[in-house]
């Protein structure tokens, strides 16, 4: 008996151990490609402002006006840090309680990783340039003639990407962006979503279980539940056929047969009323214009079953977690987004209220609320 204790506890702690590393250099390969796309871009601002090219005013806000820049107090990179370590711990602990497997590298082997380094420095000067001279509306410009049936909400350069949302390079890249963006976190801001369909799954044959995820973009959720969860069968919804194709290659053969994947708007849903009894979605709403919003949480509510479980995950908004604030305030000066400010204001229980959804539970993942509301 003594010898299996012994055992287990080795287990355990090489486990530990292993997560500890890949966690550690995950975010010590993301920080330092964060410090090289930092200098590169600090080098094109200030050729820019030497040349006359830098705009001159930040970010327009939701109602067209100019938002006036503001002196901000935000953690420092300790902080930070710490941050990014309790939410590993809490990462680790869904491991061991059983919620979901340890994470995989989600971009493949080597090579893979240096191919996605080299095409995310390559794209960082293109980025740059449109951040100081305010160039976010080349997609629009790109579609203005085109039939392209997109909403013009859509179709601009959220976070000065190239190509918006609208190419397979874009997709290719868009995944190592963010975390670049977030130090390596990211995947693990999203995986805590997976504990709410952990529950799920113990309370319901999974084989069973109708599955959703809205907005899925390059399948950042959507894969890890189909790893997590073998018998689970989903459906990734997407405006971006490009990030479709590009969620869909990246899966193994086997979970590419347990999914489906719909090419549609989220404010007109192809589901029928009362049909879904899980939706997930992931860093949608602060991309969303005031009246989208609303026009989309009444869809998530009436596609869901009575009883049915919206998983909820997006930035923090004011107050959620009060020492980061200020990095709150300062991201849309950073990056084109046009509609973030709102979100941070907006009453999102009324909102998912008016649809008959009910908050059942909230919790802050370093830059990320994971929320789970339940339809009545």
């Amino acid at each position: 008996m003594a010898e299996t204790s012994l055992a287990g506890r080795a287990f355990t702690w090489g486990r530990r151990a292993r997560y500890a590393a890949r966690q550690g250099s995950r975010v010590a390969w993301f920080a330092v490609h964060g410090e090289i796309a930092q200098a590169i871009s600090r080098r094109i601002a200030r050729a820019a402002r030497a040349g006359g090219e830098a705009a001159s005013q930040p970010e327009d806000r939701e109602d067209g006006r100019r938002e006036p820049r503001r002196s901000v107090s935000t953690p420092d990179l300790r902080r930070l840090f710490s941050q990014i370590a309790a939410l590993f711990a809490r990462d680790l602990a869904n491991v061991e309680a059983g919620h979901y497997p340890m994470p995989e590298g989600e971009f493949g082997g080597p090579r893979g990783f240096l191919d996605l380094s080299r095409r995310f420095l390559a794209d960082v000067p293109k980025v740059a340039r449109r951040r100081v001279t305010g160039g976010h509306q080349e997609v629009f410009e790109a579609t203005r003639e085109a039939s392209s049936g997109l909403p013009r909400y859509y179709r601009q350069n959220f976070h000065f990407q190239t190509e918006g949302w609208l190419s397979r390079d874009s997709a290719r890249i868009y995944d190592f962006q963010v975390e670049v963006l977030f130090k390596g976190a990211t995947a693990a801001m999203r995986r805590q979503g997976l504990v709410y369909l952990s529950r799920l799954v113990r309370e319901t044959d999974q084989r069973r279980l109708a599955y959703a995820d809205i907005a899925c973009g390059t399948g950042g959720l959507l894969a890890p539940a189909l790893a997590a969860f073998p018998r689970l069968r989903g459906i990734g919804v997407d405006l971006s056929l490009p990030y479709l194709q590009h969620a869909r290659e990246a899966l193994p053969p086997a979970r590419q047969r347990r999914v489906g994947f719909v090419n549609a708007n989220a404010e007109r849903l192809p589901f029928a009323d009362a049909s879904l009894d899980a939706i997930s979605c992931v860093y949608l709403f602060h991309e969303l214009p005031p009246k989208i919003r609303r026009v989309v949480a009444r869809e998530l509510g009436r596609v869901l079953k009575p009883g049915g479980r919206l998983i909820f995950i997006d930035s923090l908004q004011h107050g959620d977690l009060p020492e980061n604030d200020g990095l709150l305030e300062l991201f849309p000066d950073l990056f084109h987004e046009p509609y973030y400010r709102g979100y941070l204001k907006e009453d999102l229980d009324a909102l998912f209220g008016a649809g008959g959804l009910r908050r059942a539970d909230l919790s802050t993942a370093f830059l990320s609320r994971v929320a789970l509301y339940l339809k009545e």
